[in-house]
């Protein structure tokens, strides 16, 4: 007999600040008398404000329909679920029940009661000691009133290929519903949704916009994790480097910073990121902003969870001005090191150091990728129309360079992909650090809705680069400098044809396939308006694109460490460490029983194992060999 034991756990007060009386505690102006108007469609007298030529408030819906759509993951014996209801009125309850129907019951079981955090209008369950084995239906309630169920599943780990669909971008210039892409997911059965930013593009309306897109997408959230992380328009900026949480003085953004109250950016993080795992470090940034980067293993693939923006250095003052806004450079002669100053940020010190760590440790991984919002290359000529065409965007992850680079460098120590959003363009790329492809694979997935801002991957020349890839059918892939001079090689992009035609717009979503038994990566690309049934014809031309893991890791091998064989353990982890430099080249499980170390570097090399992280046992140092029979040693852990 398996015994469930479960904890429940009080929503810490980092985020919502809860009293005994919420009730006395929903301020008209919860962000402050500078700002009575942000998320005024869900906040004070909501129900008395409608819209002109509307007979109802925005967000007023029938009152039995009050729980909206929930969102969760579970990692590490942890179920973390967020509860998101519309705006309640004066007199209905304020707390919330979690039900569960345990394996083999019939009937449903309260494990815990929340309340309703304001503003946000959510509520948060944290139960330990969950058992991941199995699937479990859940049901949330308002009282009587209202409910909403899904199911939990369980951690699908026995499923050779693991499917996580990846979207972004979700323009509230086309709202309702999305029901062929629905249909779509339903279909290709995804095992994580991740949702990579702009979820809303409201901006100062984030309650009314985060329910718009619950609405959407609850269909195929209620049943599965979800990763949503927040990007600049779910904050109610254009664009956004945080340099720590600073105050911002514009919604643009290019000096740094983050314009609306901490209060209303924390509103937004706790609405969207709370049933994430706990955060690595969660120590706030400047003003008591909080932060949510961690990882999620999920059917043993381990996803690192970045936060591109949070801790990025703002160009305005920092750099000179070479193009009609601090953020865009036209000059085509400038010199590319003069934007790459000591001192710039991107991840941030503290990412990094949990990039370090994340790749050395593969407890309960097979293999790995990496989440953020937005993309390390400037991959992309045209903005915003056919006509406008920029050198460089400072608005991506390909500046700084030196920071970018170390991203990388990082990413590519566990031979893992990146997936992202952000850009409005689907691109898969290679990318290069110090020579062309040496990096990991980037993954940047469609606008799910593309009506905010056309990008166009289009070479001045029309040329396709160096080392194009051979059976495809776009004109332009190969290698190519972007305009910051970060090396990529093109393998697959998706322009829009006709932005007025939605049919044309490029619109769409992203899976990717992690097939843990032959260590590949297949990405996939589709339109919104294809169908799933017609198969890989209906993708966007250039997809499906299958790499191997270890391509990931790009650099050219110089030779071979002998062959290592283990003796009493499959699969183990092995690190390779270059001796003269101290670097560590890289740190992945092997699959099977014995494993021949590529390296890249001349001269002797260490070598750390372990069942799950690197350091259980230290091999002497060695040379790198020829001869591809020679075994080194055999290992026993």
């Amino acid at each position: 007999m398996r015994f469930w034991i479960f904890t429940a756990a009080i929503v810490t007060v980092t985020w919502c600040a809860c009293s005994t009386s919420l009730r006395a505690a929903e301020p008209a102006q919860p962000f402050g008398s500078d700002f009575p108007n942000l998320d005024s469609n869900a906040v004070g007298q909501w129900w008395t404000r409608k819209p002109k030529n509307a007979d109802k408030p925005r967000l007023q819906v029938p009152r039995d329909e009050v729980v909206a759509f929930a969102v969760y993951t579970h990692d590490r014996g942890v179920l973390k679920l967020t509860c998101q209801l519309y705006p309640l009125m004066p007199d209905e309850p304020r707390e919330v029940a979690l039900d569960l129907k345990m394996p083999g019951e019939a009937d449903w079981n309260q494990v815990a009661t929340e309340e309703v955090v304001y503003p946000g209008w959510s509520a948060h369950f944290r139960i330990e000691g969950w058992d991941n084995r199995n699937n479990v239906p859940y049901r949330l309630r308002l009282g009587d009133q209202s409910s909403f169920e899904g199911l939990i599943r369980k951690d699908p780990v026995d499923k050779e290929t693991i499917v996580v669909a990846a979207l972004s971008c979700n323009s509230s210039r086309t709202p309702g519903p999305r029901p062929r892409m629905i249909e779509n997911l339903k279909k290709q059965d995804p095992d994580l949704l991740f949702f990579a930013g702009d979820q809303s593009y409201h901006h100062t309306q984030h309650t009314f916009g985060w329910l718009e897109f619950g609405e959407q997408f609850r269909e195929v959230m209620r049943d599965r994790p979800v990763i949503a992380i927040p990007d600049d328009h779910d904050v109610g900026q254009a664009n956004i480097w945080g340099e720590n949480g600073k105050q911002a003085t514009t919604t643009a953004g290019p000096e740094g910073g983050f314009y609306y109250p901490a209060g209303y950016v924390n509103m937004v993080q706790r609405c969207q990121t709370w049933h994430l795992p706990d955060p690595y470090d969660p120590a706030p940034i400047e003003r008591g902003i909080g932060v949510y980067y961690t990882n999620l293993r999920l059917g043993g693939i381990d996803f690192a969870i970045l936060e591109d923006r949070k801790f990025k250095s703002g160009p305005d003052g920092k750099i000179p001005k070479m193009g009609p806004r601090p953020d865009h450079i036209n000059d085509p002669s400038y010199d590319r090191d003069s934007v790459d100053l000591p001192g710039l940020k991107l991840l941030g010190d503290r990412q990094l150091e949990f990039l370090d760590a994340w790749t050395a440790d593969w407890t309960g991984a097979e293999m790995k990728a990496v989440l953020s919002q937005t993309a390390f290359c400037g991959a992309v000529h045209l903005h915003g129309n056919p006509e406008n065409r920029l050198l460089a965007d400072l608005d991506c992850n390909g500046w700084p360079q030196s920071g970018r680079n170390r991203a990388l460098e990082a990413i590519r120590r566990a031979w893992a992909p990146h997936i992202c959003g952000d850009q409005h363009l689907a691109v898969l790329v290679k990318h290069g650090i110090e020579s062309p492809s040496d990096g990991p694979f980037g993954f940047t997935t469609p606008a799910i809705v593309n009506t905010i801002y056309g990008r166009w991957w289009h070479p001045e020349d029309e040329q396709a680069g160096e080392n194009p890839v051979p059976t495809s059918p776009l004109p332009w892939t190969g290698e190519y400098q972007d305009g910051l001079g970060n090396l990529i090689r093109m393998i697959a992009y998706a322009n829009p044809e006709d932005r007025k035609d939605e049919t044309k717009r490029a619109d769409g979503h992203g899976i990717v396939r992690f097939n843990k038994a032959d260590r590949t990566i297949t990405f996939e690309c589709w339109p919104r308006f294809a169908s799933v049934d017609d198969g890989d014809a209906a993708q966007f031309a250039g997809w499906p694109v299958t790499v191997k893991m270890r391509e990931n890791d790009g650099r050219q091998v110089v030779g071979y460490l002998p062959e290592i064989r283990f003796e009493n353990a499959k699969s183990p982890v092995v690190q390779v460490i270059h001796d003269a430099s101290g670097e560590v080249m890289y740190t992945i499980r092997v699959r099977g029983s014995k494993f021949r170390p590529p390296v890249y570097r001349e001269g002797t090399h260490s070598v750390k194992i372990g069942r799950d992280q690197p350091g259980q046992l230290t091999l002497p140092r060695m040379e790198s060999r020829e001869e591809a029979a020679k075994v080194w040693t055999t290992v026993s852990l």
